[in-house]
Order: structure tokens, then C-alpha cells, then sequence
């Protein structure tokens, strides 16, 4: 095993790991530590870059979707941008702030080793330090990485202080789901592949795909519907055949940003609208306000629900969800559905199958209502496995500390684990914007480290995490999925209290009550 006395480690300050959103905005913030940023892939723009559909775009408004100081050209254009304009904006905003220059491109982190002697490290949280959770940079390196670059066997150690994980959540690893024997895609005849392989075929490959074959695609969250369009484009005319989706649990899908007339932002995305919903530490007075609001709570996700059902046919497909809008909001699974997507469904060529078990034929799919759907090609739309791909990396005990009964990573702030010396995680939370979300947690990482606030003990911090998970379980039955939106401003409150700013960042009690908040608002001033 490599050791600090071994020459041939090069020894830094920060290392961040991984260059999609989250690393390009760390880096940005950290940029007066010249950190080095590690990049598996030979650009920036993480799934952005190597995991979008050709159809793919972004689920919100360009303004929605921006740094604080690099705003969209054309930001108020109200086209949702695909993933290639995405992409060029990402690189935009890298080249602006002169960031490529710290990136390493084809450098695959395989190894994290924790090397700070000092630190006592046990493999039980009982043990573990209480009451500090140390110097961001103490002066020595505390974690060593092995990085193999451009695929190579060779493999070269670097030492750091503080190490950045912004790998993120989606990616990498496939979730397959689980078969009983003979019951899996072993004695399936036709070709299964998931989201993961399908996003790296161009235009040309994913036709020839999908084109004159039965298509099975299992989901039904955004990636699965833009999916079926892909498919149904592919098929259009007498000879193209329908594509299935086997919906398991049907959520809320949206055609625009505009609910009855009014603008979805002033329903969720306002702090009087969010002060209707629960929020982590908000106090007895707030706790009861809350509880007698939570008629008006419950009413602002009726009025939504009536308006969707109107405007799209769920009814008629059997999609419509049995959970209110609101626990899909909460959960950041609110979807926008393309344009056309059901016109597609009224020709035929979607079709949508309720089963919430299915496995493997050898020609298909067959369901728990024993149907059996013939399937040239089958399509796992069935999300990814982000906490596996950071066990993979990091060192025994502290992948173990990842795991907790509710099944997301505890993060303080959503970016320090308390039991994990000198690491910080930003890109694991969800919010309406995650981009947004990745820029103001990186603001508050760069003041941690430059000393301008201490985080509170480990206990305190273990309880603070503790009490969001369970504000997340009252609020949606999806809340592994890690979401903030539904307080997302007292969240970003928190951090501006740590960091020393104002967390009123508009100029009037009106505009700060009602208008809704977006990354500008958070804009560093000189």
C-alpha cells in the first residue's frame, strides 16, 4: 500500500472528484485553493454529457437553471433547452472562470485511503469523535487517491487535506431490479438494455434500435417517457409498431409551469408558500402554524391535481397517481411530459401497462396478472445506483457510515457527513434546480474551509440530519430520494446564517414573501 513516504505521491491542498455541474461549481468556488478536479471522462457536463437521450432536455426554465453570476444568454427564452445547449452553457461558465485548467481529464479515482493516523478511526459511530469534526485543512493530508488515467493499469497516488465527492447520484451504475430463478433477463431471447447503454447510441443507433421492433419500456418517471416518445418518433407510419411502458406506480406529470392561469413558482417556490410546509428544527409556533395551515397545504395540491387531470388524459390511460401531487414535489419526482407524448398514446404507439410486479419470458415481459407482452427489445428505465458507486471508492469503515435506516446519506447541510473527517459530498440532495442547489452548497463549503464558520459537534450534527430525514418521511412516502424542495429557502437560510450573510436576499417584504427565489438571489456582492 502506498505511504506519504513514498516520493512518488504528489501531494495537494483539495482534490475534487468528478467535473459534471456540481464539480464545475465547486471548483469555481474553491478556485483560490487551485484544487485539482479528477474527470473519469474526457469533458465536463457529468450526465449532462454522457448519460442524455437525443430528445433529452432540461426539466425547467433557462432561468431556472443558472449560476448566480453567469446568466443565460437568452434567459428569458421560454424553450427548454436541450442537453447539448446545456452542455455548451457548462462549458461556457468553465471556460469564463478559467476552471479547465484545474480539471485532469480521463483521471478515474478507483481508491480513496484515509491516512490521518491521528484520527481514531472505529468501524462503530458509538466510537467516533463527538464533539469536533476537525480543521478543514489541518496542514497535512489526511486521504490519499489512486487515479488511473486514460484507462491505463498504471495507477499514481496523490495526498490531499480535504477531498470533494461530486460524482453525484445518477450514472455509472445501473439498478436492476431483482428476479426470482428463471424469471430474469437470462431467459429472455430478445435484447435488454438500460438507460445507462441507451444514452451512449447517437441518433442513428438508437433508430435502428427501436425502429419496426416491439419495444418494452419498464418506468414511468421522466427518462422512461422521453424513452417512449424516442420509440414512438422511431415508429411512426403503418409498419412502425407500439412501444409498452410498464408503469409500476404512476406519478404526476405536468405539460407547462402554468396551473389554471397562474405560474407553478407561486405555489411551491415562494417563502409563503413554503412556509406551509414542514421544515427542518422550525420550532414549536412555526410547527403549530404549520399544522393549522395544513388545510390550505392540502388544498394548493388539489387545485394542481384538478388542473392536470383536466389537461392530460390520465383518467383514460389509468394513470392517474393515488398519492397527492404534493409528496411528488417534495419528492422531486413532478415530471414535465413532452409535447405530443399522449397524441402518440391516442395513435398507438405508446401503450401503458399497470403491473407492480413483472419478470422475464423468453419473449418478453409477463406481468403478476399472468399477461405476457411480446418484446423484440426491452428497455430498463429503473434509475441508478449512486451510493454504490461511492462504496466502491471509499475506505472501510466510512462506506458503512453512508447507510442509515432511511436509506439516504446523512449530510449536515447536505454536504458534510459528520462521521467523516475532511470530506465533503455536494450533488446528493435534490431541489427544483440542482444546479442551483450544487452553487450555494459549494459557496458554503468554500467559507467552511476558509475558517469563516465551524460546523457544530458531531452529535448536534447527527441530530440536525436526523430531524430533515424525518421532515422528508411526514412529507412524501417517497422520501428516500433526498429532496429539498418543499424548503428549500429555509434550507438555503441556514447556510447564508453560517456563511454570514443576510438570508432575506430581496429587497422589499413584498418580493420576499411572494416572488420566487432563484440562484440570483444568492449572487455573491462584492
Amino acid at each position: 500500500m502506498a505511504t506519504l513516504d513514498n516520493p512518488s505521491i504528489s501531494v495537494s491542498k483539495i482534490a475534487i472528484i468528478g467535473a459534471g455541474v456540481s464539480g464545475i461549481a465547486a471548483t469555481k468556488q474553491l478556485s483560490h485553493h487551485n484544487p485539482i478536479v479528477f474527470e473519469a471522462s474526457d469533458s465536463i457536463g457529468g450526465v449532462w454529457s454522457h448519460c442524455s437521450y437525443n430528445s433529452t432536455k432540461l426539466q425547467s426554465h433557462r432561468r431556472d437553471y443558472e449560476f448566480s453570476d453567469f446568466p443565460w444568454p437568452q434567459r428569458d427564452n421560454s424553450d427548454f433547452p436541450t442537453h447539448v445547449e446545456i452542455l455548451e452553457y457548462l462549458q461556457s461558465y468553465a471556460h469564463h472562470f478559467d476552471l479547465v485548467k484545474n480539471i485532469r481529464f480521463n483521471s478515474e479515482v478507483v481508491e480513496i485511503l484515509y491516512v490521518g493516523g491521528d484520527h481514531d478511526v472505529s468501524s462503530s459511530f458509538g466510537d467516533l469523535p463527538t464533539t469536533h469534526h476537525g480543521t478543514p485543512l489541518p496542514g497535512y493530508p489526511l486521504w490519499q487517491l489512486a487515479v488511473k488515467t486514460n484507462h491505463s493499469h498504471t495507477i499514481q497516488w496523490y495526498a490531499f487535506e480535504f477531498v470533494v465527492v461530486c460524482t453525484g447520484k445518477y450514472g455509472d451504475i445501473a439498478k436492476i431490479p431483482e428476479f426470482a430463478c428463471n424469471k430474469g433477463p437470462e431467459v429472455f431471447k430478445g435484447r435488454i438494455m438500460h438507460t445507462l447503454d441507451y444514452c451512449k447510441l447517437d441518433e442513428d443507433g438508437a433508430t435502428k434500435l427501436l425502429k419496426g421492433k416491439k419495444v418494452v419500456v419498464v418506468g414511468f418517471k421522466k427518462s422512461a417517457i422521453d424513452l417512449a416518445m424516442e420509440c414512438a418518433k422511431a415508429n411512426q407510419g403503418g409498419e412502425g409498431e407500439a412501444c409498452t411502458m410498464i408503469v409500476r406506480t404512476p406519478h404526476w406529470i405536468v405539460p407547462h409551469y402554468w396551473i389554471w392561469g397562474l405560474p407553478f413558482s407561486i405555489f411551491y417556490s415562494t417563502r409563503f408558500s413554503q412556509f406551509l410546509h414542514q421544515r427542518p428544527n422550525q420550532g414549536l409556533l412555526k410547527a403549530l402554524l404549520c399544522l393549522l395551515l395544513s388545510p390550505l397545504r392540502r388544498g394548493v395540491s388539489k387545485f394542481i391535481e384538478s388542473y392536470l387531470l383536466w389537461k392530460l388524459p390520465l383518467q383514460k390511460y389509468g394513470l392517474r397517481p393515488e398519492h397527492p401531487f404534493e409528496e411528488d414535489y417534495a419528492s422531486c419526482q413532478m415530471a414535465i411530459v413532452p409535447e405530443n407524448f399522449f397524441s402518440e398514446a391516442d395513435k398507438g404507439k405508446i401503450i401503458f401497462k399497470r403491473a407492480s410486479n413483472w419478470s422475464f419470458w423468453s419473449g418478453g415481459i409477463q406481468t403478476e396478472d399472468n399477461s405476457k407482452l411480446e418484446a423484440d427489445v426491452v428497455l430498463l428505465a429503473t434509475g441508478f445506483d449512486g451510493k454504490k458507486k461511492l462504496k466502491r471508492i471509499l475506505p472501510h469503515p466510512f462506506r458503512n457510515f453512508l447507510d442509515h435506516p432511511f436509506g439516504v446519506i446523512p449530510l449536515y447541510r447536505g454536504t458534510i457527513h459528520p462521521l467523516i473527517p475532511n470530506m465533503a459530498f455536494v450533488g446528493y440532495i435534490e431541489s427544483v434546480s440542482n444546479l442551483a442547489s450544487s452553487e450555494i452548497r459549494s459557496m458554503w463549503l468554500s467559507a467552511l474551509v476558509d475558517k469563516k464558520f465551524e460546523v457544530p459537534g458531531v452529535e448536534k450534527m447527527l441530530s440536525d440530519t436526523v430531524e430533515e430525514m424525518n421532515v422528508m418521511k411526514r412529507s412524501s412516502r417517497f422520501y428516500k430520494r433526498h429532496c429539498i424542495s418543499t424548503y428549500s429557502i429555509n434550507h438555503c437560510d441556514e447556510m447564508c446564517k453560517d456563511i454570514g450573510w443576510s438570508s432575506w436576499r430581496k429587497k422589499s417584504w413584498i418580493r420576499e414573501a411572494f416572488s420566487p427565489y432563484t440562484s440570483q438571489d444568492y449572487r455573491k456582492q462584492n
